[in-house]
């Protein structure tokens, strides 16, 4: 379907935007004619900045799409959707368009991370608590904000740069990563204890 100079066509179950030669878009990726008034939708429709940041992230979950193409189950589509509804739920935030902003960026530079979409520096090992067998590796990412993600045997963890008065510290959901001077104080796991970690040579 073509809206005021602009293709509009769904792909896997996400609304992309494809802007016809040109056009300018200037709304989101998706047909706002259509949306709930009063709705997140609605909000991202009216608000230029959120409408950028959504055709920003249409174009790379597109990116995304190509690099899970082989993917089974199709995790990446699930994860999309859920995205979606948990963005939808800042209406209950206090601050409605900040909580919308913020889970635009967020998602932005998970995608980028997790499908290497960005340059990535590393990977980097870090040895904890003196057991060789006890390793994270960490690749760092040069997203907006900066992420890193970190393994440690088959777990994985998707952390966000944070301020430090010192050092450079990253949180993800339940685990952090502090490193000063070449060290790095790592936590895994909800309520989990510091690890000591030595950088490998």
């Amino acid at each position: 379907m073509k809206i005021r100079g602009v293709m509009v066509g769904r792909v896997m179950g996400t609304i992309l935007t494809v802007v016809a030669e040109g056009a300018i878009a200037e709304g989101p990726s998706y047909d706002c004619s259509s949306v709930e008034a009063g709705s997140v939708e609605a909000l991202v429709c009216d608000d230029a900045g959120l409408a950028a940041r959504d055709r920003r992230l249409a174009g790379v979950y597109r990116d995304a799409l190509k690099k899970a193409v082989d993917q089974y189950p199709p995790d990446l589509q699930v994860e999309q959707r859920g995205w979606i509804k948990g963005r939808d739920e800042c209406w209950k935030a206090d601050d409605l368009r900040q909580c919308v902003e913020e889970a635009y960026v967020t998602r932005i530079a998970e995608l980028q991370a997790r499908y290497r979409l960005v340059d990535g520096k590393g990977p980097t090992f870090f040895t904890c608590d003196g057991d060789r067998a006890n390793e994270v590796v960490v690749t760092f990412f040069a997203t907006d904000p900066p992420t890193l993600i970190a393994e440690r045997g088959d777990s994985v963890s998707l952390m966000f740069l944070q301020p430090s008065g010192s050092g450079t510290r990253y949180q993800g959901r339940n685990e952090s990563f502090w490193e000063h001077q070449g060290d790095a104080t790592i936590t895994w796991g909800y309520d989990a204890p510091e690890m000591r970690c030595v950088k490998r040579p």
